[in-house]
């Protein structure tokens, strides 16, 4: 019965998929255009001979990528110590690489596949573990935000790149932002029940439940603050993201410095800039391919560090690769060991997200 009334509720996900799909390739359509249009005398020849001539720093910062995932891991671990204290860092890596694998090869469907994989495996609700994933963003948002304002306003090298005053106004918006999370976070934790009912009421009247949806969302948000018992716990959950972050940013940097050349001796306080042109351009991607974050990456190594158009597109593509696409190979290899279909863990995720709050409905 709860299968009945979810489909009823939403008849047709996989024609919403594709259209979402289609919308996304649209729009990396029209930026490809816009890109190379710009680039009228883009030598292909000259592109096909640029590569990286210090491989061991591209090996370095894979190895710091998959270190990055193993961090991740252990601050899963501690998200989990109230309900499951006995659960090891070691048995969730896995789950963490293969969601990643997922994420890289199927896109935004894949994003749920790691907190999936770590209720099923500890044996807990899905709702509980998205409550963890939802938190886990905030620290994730809020230890990039730190560094990138830090490196803004303190430190000398991004002073040096064009825009600077734009990438101010961006650093504090970004850091309001955060700001508010933090904010609505603790509102959450404090009166989580008391806003999770005022929604159920005021939104009641909405079509599909979709009151009751939100209910139960905030619900779940403050069942996963829940999960931060203790200043000691806070402490070590700050400090294990900014960690994870400053790793992101050696990767980002051994794959500049591997080509050898001077446009790519990019400083480390100025790498923040490149990663957040990526992670922006990253909420624009087609599944397995990407696109969003290639664009506004090359973009910004062209028209903020001035690098050749050629050796731009090349950078660009081998941090996405190094960055994002990395764990593509280990993570195919676990999930293969262990019997798993991407494809089909992403069929179930969707279904479980959707079953949940029918489910708690009835």
């Amino acid at each position: 019965m709860p299968g009945a009334l979810r489909y009823s509720l939403n008849p047709h996900p996989m024609k919403k998929k594709y259209v979402v799909y289609a919308a996304v390739f649209l729009v990396l359509v029209v930026l490809i255009y816009l890109q190379f249009r710009t680039w009228q005398n883009f030598d292909w020849a000259r592109f096909r001979e640029t590569r990286p001539q210090k491989w061991f720093h591209i090996a370095h910062g894979v190895a710091l990528i998959y270190l990055a995932y193993v961090v991740r891991a252990i601050r899963w671990k501690i998200f989990l110590r109230p309900v499951r204290p006995q659960a090891t860092s070691l048995s969730l890596v896995a789950p963490t690489v293969i969601g990643f694998t997922g994420l890289a090869l199927l896109g935004r469907p894949g994003e749920l596949i790691r907190p999936y994989l770590i209720a099923r495996r500890q044996d807990l609700s899905f709702s509980s573990q998205l409550a963890v994933w939802a938190v886990e963003r905030i620290f994730d948002i809020g230890a990039f935000t730190v560094l990138l304002v830090i490196t803004i306003f303190l430190a000398e090298g991004p002073r040096e790149l064009p825009l600077y005053s734009y990438f101010q106004k961006g650093g504090l918006l970004l850091a309001a932002l955060v700001v508010g999370m933090v904010l609505g976070a603790m509102a959450v934790r404090a009166k989580g029940d008391g806003i999770a009912n005022w929604v159920e009421r005021r939104f009641s009247h909405l079509p599909a439940n979709l009151g009751h949806k939100i209910a139960m969302r905030v619900r779940e948000f403050h069942s996963g603050l829940d999960t931060i018992h203790g200043p000691v716990s806070l402490i070590a959950l700050i400090v294990l993201s900014l960690a994870m972050w400053f790793m992101i940013i050696m990767a980002y940097q051994d794959v500049a410095h591997s080509y050898g050349v001077e446009a790519l001796e990019i400083q480390r306080s100025q790498v923040l800039v490149l990663m957040g042109a990526s992670m922006i351009g990253s909420l624009v991607q087609l599944p397995g391919v990407g696109g969003g974050s290639q664009l506004a990456t090359i973009a910004t190594l062209e028209r903020v560090f001035d690098v050749p158009k050629e050796l731009a597109a090349s950078c660009g593509i081998m941090l996405w690769l190094v960055t994002f696409v990395a764990v593509v190979p280990v993570g195919l290899f676990l999930a293969h060991r262990e019997r798993l279909s991407l494809r089909k863990l992403s069929e179930e995720t969707a279904e479980a997200e959707e079953a949940e709050p029918v489910e708690n409905a009835s």
